[in-house]
């Protein structure tokens, strides 16, 4: 028998055991779950076409503003008076091709009230120092803005650290200090990732939500992630996608994009529901401790419709940038404040991993059934000799129109949400549905979903991350260590490509294998824990 031969008989064996009933179920599982998310990106597209429709009919009723309020009257000075003071903190982390555009769309906000900005960085080295001074000294007296060096973290995430500015923290001063540059009578505090890029009307339709519904604890809004081109790029895209349904609830959500966060100021100033003391003691990501936080007091977390992003991710992103990605978010995972947090966590690690391998097996089975019936023809074998039935290419079939449905609903949201950044920011350059190259986002499908239970099993076992430059390593769920080294760390950030580090400062160029090989390395040596 030679190798053909034999590569044929294993194909056919693979092909008749996909055939098996276990095999079925788990093709007709993965086309149940494309339709699921078509569903769901579907509902979401409603509510977004939805006030698309409602900014229309309020230019045609005469109010040329409705991308900033819904009644024209809300604009009166009577009323702007009386709109709420907001603090907008911003923990910036190196600098990159799109911060300038981004920075310049927060701090250009129509928001009527009163308004500050606080950029905190980690130190007066950082890139982004000098790059958001330049930018101040354009608006001068324009804008209410300062820039505040935080320092280095000790008990938490450095992001958490800046969003907090926990200097010379203890127990019995932390509330002061932690608040100590937010304005006294700031009633609201908005947390925003520097690759955020807001529209001019965002601040407000945050503001107005939250002054019609006291009891939200955490408005959020949703990146729309703007791929670059590469395969990378199109896997992120595709990761933040099902985030999006959160929408389809049409306000409520169970989702929470730490790149955009409106609370209440008092909140952090009397550390309601441990909100400081989860994030200062051990907290690793902001957006999961407050999602538990709000999930154990029974506290709501919405977001608007129009709270929908433009997110460019950078031009030369990489796949070995997104795989970096991939493993912080799965990493967030491991991080817990509570035993019933704990349990939560488990069960969506369990649930997510599953799903996803549910969603990927399909399409290995279908290439699979393909590639049989292609040698059956090719090579003039009759589906007796082979044993092989009709059934598969009826599988192949079905999951061709799922995913077909699938791609479609996300096309269909995609291009609404463009529309609806379109007309919230009419200043703005036009984003256009056209540089989607929708291949690329299957193949981010495929590819993202199969690579997400072994990134979050890596997470799992190694219990520490690098996170631009700084590992962190977790016990019991929290940070217990902290180390820094430029030497072990990337020279740019994952998805903006932000250059982490001065000229001085930069690590030596190393190659994505090499990368792969140190972290390998990290991940056999035994585990230490400071106590």
């Amino acid at each position: 028998m030679s190798a053909l031969d034999s590569i044929d008989s294993l194909l056919f064996s693979l092909a008749r055991a996909f055939c098996t009933p276990l095999a079925v179920f788990i093709q007709i599982q993965g086309c149940m779950i494309c339709l699921i998310l078509a569903l769901g990106w579907a509902c979401a597209a409603y509510v977004r076409n939805r006030e698309i429709k409602r900014m229309k009919d309020g230019m045609r009723c005469g109010n040329s503003f409705s991308f900033l309020c819904h009644d024209i009257s809300e604009l009166e000075h009577s009323n702007q008076i009386k709109l709420p003071r907001v603090t907008v903190v911003m923990p910036l982390k190196g600098f990159g091709e799109h911060n300038l555009l981004n920075w310049r769309s927060q701090v250009t906000s129509l928001y009527g009230g009163p308004l500050e900005f606080l950029f905190v960085v980690e130190s007066k080295e950082d890139p982004a120092y000098h790059s958001v001074l330049r930018l101040l000294q354009e608006f001068k007296d324009d804008v209410d803005a300062k820039v505040v060096v935080a320092g280095l973290s000790t008990t938490c995430s450095q992001k958490i650290h800046n969003q907090l500015h926990l200097e010379d923290i203890n127990c019995a001063s932390f509330v002061k200090v932690g608040v100590e540059n937010m304005h006294k009578d700031s009633k609201y505090v908005l947390f925003l990732d520097d690759d955020v890029r807001l529209h001019p009307g965002t601040i407000g339709a945050l503001t107005t939500e939250m002054e019609k519904n006291p009891e939200i604890f955490i408005q959020t809004g949703y990146p729309l992630d703007l791929p670059s081109g590469s395969l990378g790029s199109y896997c992120i895209y595709e990761y933040h996608m099902p985030c999006s349904m959160g929408f389809a609830t049409g306000g409520k959500t169970f989702f929470l994009w730490g790149g955009c966060m409106m609370m209440h100021a008092d909140d952090f100033r009397l550390d309601r529901y441990g909100v400081v003391s989860g994030l200062r003691d051990g907290g690793y990501s902001d957006d999961m401790t407050l999602a538990a936080l709000a999930g154990a007091h029974n506290r709501l977390i919405t977001s608007p419709p129009v709270a929908v992003f433009p997110h460019p991710l950078a031009s030369d992103l990489s796949f070995g940038r997104y795989w970096n990605y991939l493993r912080k978010q799965t990493f967030v995972l491991e991080s817990y404040i509570s035993k019933v947090n704990w349990i939560m966590n488990r069960a969506l690690f369990s649930s997510h991993c599953y799903l996803s391998w549910g969603f990927a097996a399909p399409y290995f089975m279908a290439l699979i059934h393909v590639a049989a019936v292609l040698r059956i023809y090719g090579k003039g074998y009759s589906l007796e000799e082979t044993n092989i039935t009709s059934g598969g290419l009826l599988l192949v079939s079905c999951l061709a129109i799922c995913t077909f449905t699938e791609l479609l609903s996300m096309w269909n949201l995609t291009r609404i949400e463009v529309q609806l950044c379109n007309m919230l920011s009419p200043e703005a350059p036009k984003l256009s549905l056209a540089t989607y190259n929708w291949v690329l986002v299957f193949i981010a499908l495929v590819v993202d979903n199969f690579l997400y239970p072994l990134s979050a099993f890596r997470s799992h076992f190694s219990q520490s991350i690098n996170w631009s430059g700084i590992r962190y390593h977790l016990k019991n769920g929290k940070i217990s260590k902290i180390e820094r080294s430029k030497d072990m760390g990337p020279k740019f950030t994952d998805l903006g490509g932000k250059h982490l580090y001065g000229k001085k400062g930069a690590p030596p160029k190393v190659s994505f294998l090499s990368s792969l090989a140190r972290s390998l390395a990290q991940w056999r040596q035994p585990k230490k824990f400071d106590v």
